[in-house]
């Protein structure tokens, strides 16, 4: 047998017998959709097959009661993700995994950048929790953003996008090749969200309807176009209410625009929530302002929680999820009107207290996510092999 052959089978051997060494690679904990889904893959990834690591690259304490043990963490605490360069680098370089995977687009362009300082064998795989497209368009980002995700998602071995429409956008954007990328669902806790909603008190007060929304306090979430429908659908429904759980820069003007439409005590600006479905038990809708948006885990843990589903079309991701599914309401555009005119006519629908199937959801959850997450790093992990 040739020397070449044979190494190359032994190390398949050595491959089905040994644990790959994972190295998982978010901003911190207690986040948003992103740091939620790297949190359920560090929990429910084989302990058996993979030696997993988390690391936290802004996080300062390690400490996480609800993460397994077996998993080691590594809160590395520099004060934002670019001046953790060099942490981060030095983590790579003592642990020399097999495979890392980073969760936000910020931290991707570290990672990429980064890679020539990694040991030679470690594969990357970079999440994309957003529509390449609708990001760069949105004048929110720097104008060299563009040139960033051109020039670094190419040096990723995969890029995990979350919807076949997210893909597409993707490889036309930026003319990446479809063999770089691989649609993956975002695992969702169905189970665990159904069992806590069994057991939550009502933190709902009042007659409503009660409207939920949940998200970074930031322009493209749009919770200024939900403020401005709230207001006219106070209108004809005036004991309906809002809670928006998350925090974020645009808090001030968000609360500013609450005062001028007259909806201080409509309008429950919660904070940042560990676990939003907490308000599921009691809440009339869920709603979907945003301008645009990848697949946010909040919408999927919704879908989750039977809540009715009140969206704009903010991706073809999301038109394509909920168009035509029983209780889903698309708006027609992106503007506050449309998303008035259609939470009127889905709160004028609606029976108190009801919900839906959402069967879509179960493409979602964790033991398929999971298992579709290890069969995609198995397969990097191979090629790396061969």
């Amino acid at each position: 047998m040739p020397s070449c052959q044979y190494a190359v089978e032994k190390s398949l051997c050595m491959f089905k017998t040994q644990r790959s060494k994972v190295l998982l690679l978010i901003p911190h904990l207690g986040g948003g959709g992103a740091e939620q889904v790297t949190a359920l893959l560090a929990r429910g990834l084989s302990h058996r097959k993979y030696e997993l690591h988390l690391g936290l690259v802004t996080q300062a304490d390690p400490r996480q009661e609800d993460l397994p043990p077996e998993l080691a963490i590594h809160a590395l605490g520099a004060h934002r993700v670019r001046a953790g360069a060099l942490r981060m680098v030095g983590l790579v370089r003592r642990l020399k995994p097999d495979l890392i995977l980073s969760g936000m687009a910020h931290l991707n362009f570290l990672v990429l950048l980064s890679r020539p300082l990694f040991p030679r064998a470690t594969r990357v795989l970079v999440r994309q929790n957003g529509t390449v497209s609708a990001m760069l368009n949105s004048g929110d980002l720097p104008g060299y953003t563009r040139l960033l995700f051109r020039m670094l998602y190419r040096n990723a071995d995969r890029i995990i996008c979350q919807t076949t429409a997210m893909a597409n956008d993707l490889a036309a954007e930026l003319r990446i090749p479809h063999r770089r990328l691989v649609v993956l669902p975002n695992p969702v806790d169905v189970e665990g969200i159904r069992g806590a909603i069994a057991h939550d008190p009502v933190r709902w007060t009042g007659p409503g309807p009660h409207l939920l929304a949940v998200g970074r306090l930031s322009g493209e979430k749009g919770f200024d176009l939900l403020l401005t429908a709230l207001a006219t659908v106070r209108g004809r429904f005036s004991s309906a209410d809002l809670v928006i759980a998350g925090s974020g820069p645009e808090e001030v003007g968000l609360r500013a625009r609450c005062r001028e439409l007259g909806l201080e005590t409509a309008v429950n600006f919660a904070g940042h929530v560990d676990d939003p479905s907490a308000y599921f038990h009691g809440a009339s809708a869920f709603v979907l302002s945003s301008r645009h948006e990848g697949l946010p885990n909040s919408l999927l843990e919704a879908a989750a929680g039977g809540l009715p589903l009140v969206a704009l079309p903010a991706s073809q991701g999301v038109v394509d999820l909920l168009r035509d599914e029983p209780g889903a309401w698309l708006a027609p555009e992106i503007s506050s009107t449309a998303l008035a005119d259609t939470l009127l006519a889905v709160l004028q629908a609606l029976r108190p207290g009801e919900r839906f199937a959402h069967v879509f959801i179960d493409e979602f959850r964790l033991t398929h996510a999971i298992q579709a997450y290890e069969a995609l790093i198995d397969a990097v992990l191979r090629e790396s092999l061969l």
